[in-house]
């Protein structure tokens, strides 16, 4: 799947205006978003992207709140020389250490997971991940089954099996996303994850007791329900991709709707990650 980077430089306005620009943007397709110093820089896919309509958005914008934005085409065969040439290790929490297969083992942290995400988001580096990694690391998963909703690289999923998940299930829309976590369950003697394409249609019928999902605020909002019915009693659903703030009660009062128990969150750079208790 090709992408789309559009860049966008903001002036004056307050920090809020920001962020109810980029829920905006999420009502558009974009599905990423990244921090940047002069304003942030937004993802879609190539064919999703509407010029018009954004140009539509950005004129209706507050008085005092100045957006302009560059759009780059992202070359799909050119991402693993990019990502390879500015990939670094991370470890998350002092536990887990993230890294390439051209990086050196670190075996005095607990945990290592080894990532290689072709064109598939997920490499512990985006405060999302880091986020998401930092709560799983604080529970026990010891028999349990789980699903991580889009899983881009499975790093999440990967991390479960880690700590002990009896099933994991990893789904993604994108099929570039299934064949990188097909590649690195292997790489993480992870192999009983099972991979599958589609979306929340694929959950039907089934339970679980932990469901993760790190994708955007409107993603989560139209797919809470189906989490919340596949989800076992006192089950966990552990979700990121968006703010503090405006986004996080957003959440709350929609998950509170489908009697999923707010019980805490993380921020980093303003990121959130919360996590809901099914009641």
């Amino acid at each position: 799947m090709r992408y789309s980077e559009v860049l966008f430089s903001c002036t004056g306005g307050e920090d809020w205006h920001r962020d109810i620009l980029i829920n905006d943007l999420g009502d558009l397709g974009f599905d990423t978003f990244e921090a940047r110093e002069s304003g942030f820089a937004a993802y879609i896919a190539s064919a999703q992207f509407d010029r018009s309509a954004l140009e539509s958005l950005l004129i209706h914008q507050p008085v005092g709140f100045e957006v302009s934005y560059i759009v780059t085409e992202i070359e799909p065969q050119n991402w693993n020389t990019v990502w390879e040439q500015n990939f670094e290790p991370v470890v998350v929490a002092g536990q887990c250490y993230v890294r390439a297969t051209f990086h050196a083992p670190a075996p005095e942290y607990p945990y290592e997971i080894v990532i290689d995400p072709k064109m598939a988001f997920g490499t512990g580096h985006h405060q999302t991940t880091s986020l998401m990694m930092q709560q799983l690391l604080k529970e026990t998963f010891e028999g349990k089954t789980v699903l991580d909703m889009g899983c881009g690289t499975g790093i999440l999923a990967i991390l479960t099996a880690k700590l002990g998940a009896a099933q994991v299930f990893a789904i993604d829309n994108d099929p570039v996303c299934v064949a990188s976590v097909e590649e690195n369950k292997l790489r993480n003697d992870t192999a009983h994850i099972v991979t599958a394409c589609g979306t929340t249609d694929l959950i039907q019928g089934r339970r679980f007791d932990v469901i993760l999902a790190n994708i955007n605020r409107n993603i989560l909002l139209d797919q809470l329900a189906d989490y919340a019915r596949s989800l076992a009693r006192n089950g966990a659903l552990y979700m990121s991709g968006f703010y503090e703030g405006h986004d996080l009660d957003v959440l709350r009062n929609a998950a509170a709707q489908h009697n999923l128990a707010y019980r805490d969150h993380e921020v980093l750079d303003g990121w959130a990650a919360a996590q809901f208790i099914k009641e």
